[in-house]
This record gives C-alpha cells, sequence and structure tokens, in this order.
C-alpha cells in the first residue's frame, strides 16, 4: 500500500497544528491568528473548492459570541479555519462532538468538586475540544465515512 504524501502531509500540519492551537489556548487563553491562518493554509494542500464552504462552519460560533458573549475571536477563526480543512459537515459534526466532550467534561468536572466541597472554575478554554472534534472527523473522513 503506497502512502499519500499530499494527505500525511495535511493530517500531520493539520494536528500539530490544532495542539499548537491547544497549548496556546490553555496556558494563555488565546489562539494566535498565525496558527489559525496556518490551518487555513493547511487546506489548501488538497483543495476541494467545495471545502472552502467549511468557513461557515464558525457562524453558530459567531452568533453565540455576538449575542451570547463568553467566547473569543480565536475560537471563531480556529473553527473557521478548521472548516476549510474539513468542509462544511466536516465542520459542524467537529462542533457538535466538540461541544459534547466539554458538556460531558463540564459535567463530571463540576460534580467531582462539588462532591468535594470545593470550587470549580465555570470556564474553560475551548481549543481543547475544538481539537478533539477536529481531529476525530479527519480521521472519520480519512477513513472512508463521509459526513
Amino acid at each position: 500500500m503506497q502512502a499519500n504524501l499530499p494527505l500525511l502531509l495535511q493530517g500531520g500540519l493539520f494536528i500539530a497544528l490544532l495542539l499548537a492551537a491547544t497549548i496556546f489556548d490553555i496556558r494563555k487563553r488565546i489562539i494566535p491568528d498565525a496558527i489559525c491562518l496556518l490551518i487555513a493554509m493547511t487546506g489548501f494542500i488538497l483543495i476541494e473548492p467545495v471545502k472552502l464552504l467549511g468557513i461557515l462552519a464558525a457562524l453558530p460560533f459567531l452568533l453565540a459570541a455576538l449575542f451570547f458573549g463568553g467566547m473569543g475571536g480565536g475560537d471563531i477563526k480556529l473553527m473557521a479555519a478548521s472548516g476549510i480543512v474539513l468542509g462544511i459537515t466536516g465542520g459542524i459534526a467537529a462542533s457538535v462532538i466538540a461541544l459534547t466532550a466539554m458538556l460531558l467534561f463540564y459535567a463530571v468536572y463540576s460534580t467531582v468538586q462539588r462532591l468535594r466541597n470545593r470550587e470549580y472554575q465555570k470556564s474553560f478554554p475551548l481549543a481543547p475540544f475544538l481539537a478533539i472534534g477536529c481531529i476525530a472527523i479527519y480521521f472519520m473522513n480519512i477513513g472512508g465515512i463521509a459526513l
């Protein structure tokens, strides 16, 4: 079986950049624009014009930030950039996985903290969860599970 070099390159860069965004978001609560730009450029390694619509995967995050607040612009840009790699359906699916993972994490975390009678954080960086969703969908796509 021959390795698909562009696919390996795109996947490796995409995952590495998502991990970099995760580390920045955890440590500093920001996602550098350069990382988002590099992720978007990664989408052009195996460009399919229809995947450019994936930028719209960030629209729910933008609307949530505008109407409810509590979300940074880096998360919106990260999903827009990831949407270029994953496409619109992949970007939305990644968002669903990410937000589900975050809700599950928060439910367990807050329950454990309450049982211990401790204060608990009410907000968390979103990039780690977005990375989980994006990586899961990327692997599903290359594994032949089309969304």
